[in-house]
C-alpha cells in the first residue's frame, strides 16, 4: 500500500519487582481467605491455573499489605510512570535511529493515574522533546489501549506524511489494588494485572529511515463498541481510588461478538480471516485466549507468543499486546507482504484492530 505509515520500533520496559505468582497466593490466601472460609481453595486456583508465573511491579509485595490513600498511590504512579515511560521511549527511539528532538507527535496512552499537567509534559521535561511537538494524551481506554493508540499513532502519520509519532502505552496496575476490598473480582484482579511500559515509533510515508528497515506497514484500523456493556470491564472510583470491574463472562463475550466485528473489519479491507497469518492478541488471560483460538478456528499454538508474555509478565493492560508484537518482531515472523492483525479488548465494551503488513 503506496502511502502507508511504517512502524519502526517496538520496545518495552519493566518495573525492578518482580513478583512470583505462587508468592501473589501466599499473599491473597492471607488477605482474602476469610471472606471466603467455604470457598477459599477453589477461588485459589485461579493463581494456580493463570497461566502466569512471574509480574512485575512498582513497589515491593509487602507494600500492599499495609492502606494506602488515593493521593500516595497516585504519586506513586506520577513518580514511576515517568521512569519507566522514559525507558520504554529511549529504547523505541534508538531502535528506529531517532533522538527526542526528532518526534513530532507523542500519543499516550494510560488508564492506572491521573496527572495533570499529563505524563506526557512531564516527559517532555525528561527527554527533551521540542517545544513544538503535538501531545495527544488519551486515558480510560484499558487494556484496548496499546492497540487504539497505535491506531491513532497511524492516523497521525497518515495526516502528516513527514511526522514521526511516538506512542506510550504504560499502566501500574498493581498501585490500584485496594486491600479492603474483598471481593471475588478483586482477587481475580489480584492474580492476573500487573506493570509495565511498552512505546512504538510510527513513520509518516514520507520519513527517510537512515537505513534503518522499518519492519511492517500499518495498512488500516477498526473500532468496535457494543452497547450496553458498560459493566464489563472498568473502574469505580471511591475514596481510595480506582476499584476494578472485572466480569467472567468476558471469554463468552469474545466467543460470540469477536469473530463478527473482526470479519467484518478485514471485509472492508479486502480480506479474509484465513488469509491473515498472525493475530496479535492482547492475553486478557489463559481463558481468553482459548476463545480467541475456538472462536477464530486458530491452534492454541497460533498464540504462543501470547501465553509466553502472559506468563512472563501478566496482563499489564494497554501494553501487553505490545509485548506481544515486540516478541513477533523479535521472531521475524511476519514476512515481507504478510498480514497480521493486532487485537485487543477493553471497557466499553470495546475491541480494537490494527491491520498490519511486513514491510517489502
Amino acid at each position: 500500500m503506496n502511502g502507508a505509515p511504517r512502524l519502526a520500533s517496538v520496545a518495552s520496559a519493566v518495573p525492578p519487582h518482580v513478583v512470583r505468582q505462587e508468592d501473589a497466593r501466599a499473599f491473597a490466601q492471607r488477605l482474602f481467605g476469610s471472606a471466603f472460609p467455604e470457598d477459599s481453595a477453589r477461588l485459589m486456583a485461579v493463581f494456580d491455573n493463570g497461566g502466569i508465573a512471574t509480574r512485575h511491579t512498582c513497589v515491593p509485595l509487602e507494600w500492599f499489605g499495609q492502606d494506602h490513600s488515593f493521593g500516595e498511590k497516585n504519586a506513586l504512579y506520577i513518580e514511576h510512570a515517568l521512569t519507566l515511560a522514559a525507558e520504554a521511549a529511549e529504547k523505541a527511539l534508538s531502535q528506529a535511529g531517532l533522538e527526542p528532538k526528532d518526534v513530532d507527535h507523542l500519543v499516550f496512552v494510560s488508564s492506572t493515574g491521573v496527572a495533570t499537567p499529563s505524563i506526557d509534559a512531564r516527559l517532555a521535561n525528561r527527554l527533551g522533546f521540542r517545544g513544538d511537538f503535538h501531545r495527544t494524551p488519551i486515558w480510560g481506554l484499558g487494556c484496548a489501549g496499546g492497540a487504539a493508540g497505535l491506531a491513532r499513532a497511524r492516523d497521525f502519520a497518515l495526516a502528516q506524511p513527514d511526522g514521526r509519532v511516538l506512542l506510550i502505552a504504560l499502566e501500574l496496575c498493581t498501585l490500584t489494588f485496594q486491600r479492603n476490598d474483598l471481593s471475588k473480582r478483586n482477587l481475580v484482579a489480584s492474580s492476573l494485572f500487573a506493570d509495565g511500559a511498552a512505546a512504538a515509533v510510527v513513520l509518516g510515508s514520507e520519513v527517510g529511515t537512515n537505513g534503518h528497515r522499518p519492519p511492517l506497514e500499518l495498512r488500516g484500523s477498526s473500532s468496535t463498541l457494543w452497547p450496553q456493556t458498560l459493566d464489563v470491564m472498568g473502574w469505580d472510583v471511591d475514596g481510595a481510588g480506582l476499584r476494578v470491574i472485572f466480569s467472567r463472562d468476558i471469554p463468552t463475550i469474545v466467543r460470540e461478538w469477536v469473530r463478527p466485528s473482526l470479519d467484518g473489519f478485514l471485509a472492508r479491507e479486502g480480506l479474509r480471516l484465513d488469509c491473515v497469518p498472525h493475530i496479535v492478541a492482547h492475553p486478557g488471560g489463559l481463558k481468553v485466549l482459548s476463545a480467541y483460538a475456538e472462536t477464530l478456528g486458530l491452534p492454541p499454538e497460533a498464540f504462543r507468543h501470547s501465553r509466553d508474555v502472559l506468563r512472563e509478565f501478566g496482563n499489564m493492560s494497554s501494553p501487553t499486546c505490545l509485548f506481544v508484537l515486540e516478541r513477533y518482531l523479535g521472531a521475524g515472523e511476519i514476512k515481507p507482504g504478510q498480514p497480521a492483525v493486532l487485537a485487543a479488548l477493553g471497557p466499553g465494551f470495546s475491541a480494537e484492530y490494527v491491520l498490519m503488513q511486513g514491510a517489502a
